[in-house]
């Protein structure tokens, strides 16, 4: 078995090609059903983000599964392979392990250490897994990788610190003032920039945002969204002494605000500081308001220093996550390496118990006489001796396993116990399970027009 990942990203494509390749929600359970039905996969997960598209797989050979899940990108999407392979990156094995436990714990994200893409992986893992398109290797590398990014997030600040200009303002605030929930704030510009600063401020307790834009309808659909109160500029003006921050981001040519403006609320104000920070370019807020008593003025330079000190402090908070994924790596290979061994453990499991039982009755036969609570003595004795004698072998087989001649060990296990019965029942067991599901599946692959499984809806 092999573990691989073939995917885009932010990276690798510009968005006209990623969203080429985007699942609907409503895609993913026939998009898995696609993707089991392609030749060598056994397990698979789709993440799909607005930055990245990734299929993760459990094959049974690597050498061709790139070409097979290319294959099924380029019917499912119904693009020419030649548009999109250059866009395209694989990794196989500890590779393709490392990646995950990055993409999880948000070091391969656009925003270094962001915690969205954990939601997002968690619940891809948790979609196929409801849809029975994993199986034992990804039931424990995704867990794995979730709750070790869980880890991360929680032992390091790698998200504590601004690392966008609209949350570096809102923050920048923060320290000035404190709390939000008795200052009156006003938010200039409805656009993207002022909708993520008026959400900022809103998870950061402010209670009274004045939401001001040229169109006045923008801005009452703003301020709607976060129980702001919504004013046009000419409002917005003779409400600046009102005011106790104003955070700036239209896309106007001139200046927003002129000193005069600025010196008229103050002395209304009676003195009260007055924080202002202009993070439009060009600037909306007459550089010379600086000048004014008791107003600070901060432009969007002041909030990029603050960005890049704080992205070089997630790169080195990130660096103690690196730490944390190459154990948990050692973690998993580990326990992949034993896996193997698990189907031989059991069968000498059985056989043991299938001895202990015949001894039993045999036992039972020869001394009629014996009351149940004699016999309850013996059969608990008897059963400890045979786990006595399995605890070294079960221990050896388990620490040979990790080592390089781990097959011609497990050979020699199964014949030094005979194991080769109890093995062959066990893999009918589980053939004759698998095909049960498989069998009351198959109404849900028939589609109309000759359609193929995996060709897109």
């Amino acid at each position: 078995m092999h573990i691989i990942v073939v995917g885009l990203n932010y990276r690798t494509a510009p968005v006209e090609v990623r969203e080429k390749f985007a699942f609907a929600e409503h895609e993913l359970p026939a998009a898995l059903e696609g993707l089991m039905d392609t030749k060598s996969i056994m397990e698979c997960v789709i993440v799909a983000t607005c930055n990245r598209t990734e299929i993760y797989a459990v094959v049974d050979r690597h050498h061709l599964c790139g070409h097979y899940i290319r294959s099924f990108m380029e019917k499912w999407f119904n693009l020419p392979r030649a548009e999109f392979t250059n866009h395209l990156y694989m990794y196989e094995d500890g590779k393709a392990i490392e990646h995950l436990f990055r993409v999880t714990s948000g070091l391969d994200s656009m925003v270094i250490g962001e915690t969205q893409i954990l939601g997002q992986v968690k619940n891809a893992f948790l979609q196929a897994q409801a849809d029975k398109k994993t199986g034992t290797i990804f039931n424990m590398l995704f867990k794995q990788a979730v709750t070790m990014a869980k880890r991360a997030h929680s032992e390091t600040m790698i998200g504590e610190t601004a690392v966008s200009v609209s949350y570096a303002a809102v923050e920048l605030g923060k320290q000035i003032f404190g709390q939000f929930n008795k200052k009156t704030v006003m938010v200039i510009g409805a656009g993207e920039t002022g909708e993520l600063t008026a959400k900022h401020l809103y998870a950061n307790g402010a209670d009274r945002v004045l939401v001001v834009n040229r169109t006045f309808d923008r801005a009452a659909a703003l301020a709607d969204k976060f129980n702001g109160v919504p004013c046009s500029m000419e409002e917005a003006v003779k409400k600046l002494h009102e005011v106790d921050i104003i955070i700036s981001s239209t896309g106007a040519n001139g200046y927003v605000l002129t000193r005069e403006q600025v010196q008229e609320a103050m002395r209304r104000r009676k003195s009260k500081p007055l924080f202002m920070i202009d993070i439009a370019v060009p600037r909306d807020l007459d550089p010379t308001i600086a000048a004014v008593e008791n107003v600070f003025l901060y432009d969007i330079d002041d909030l990029e220093g603050i960005v890049q000190s704080n992205l070089e402090h997630r790169r080195q908070e990130a660096a103690k996550i690196e730490v944390m994924i190459e154990e948990e790596i050692k973690l998993f290979e580990h326990w992949y390496k034993t896996l193997g061994v698990v189907p031989l453990i059991r069968a000498l499991q059985t056989k043991s118990a299938e001895i202990h039982e015949d001894t039993m009755n045999s036992l039972s036969n020869k001394l009629p006489d014996l009351d149940e609570h004699e016999m309850k003595v013996i059969r608990k004795l008897t059963k400890s001796i045979v786990n006595q004698m399995m605890q070294d072998p079960i221990h050896r087989i388990k620490e040979m396993a990790g080592e390089k001649r781990a097959e011609e060990a497990m050979d020699m296990f199964v014949k030094l116990f005979a194991l080769e019965n109890q093995l062959e029942q066990s893999r009918e067991q589980e053939k004759a399970a698998a095909q049960e599901p498989a069998a009351a599946a198959q109404p849900k692959l028939v589609h109309s027009n000759a359609t193929p499984a995996f060709a897109r809806p």
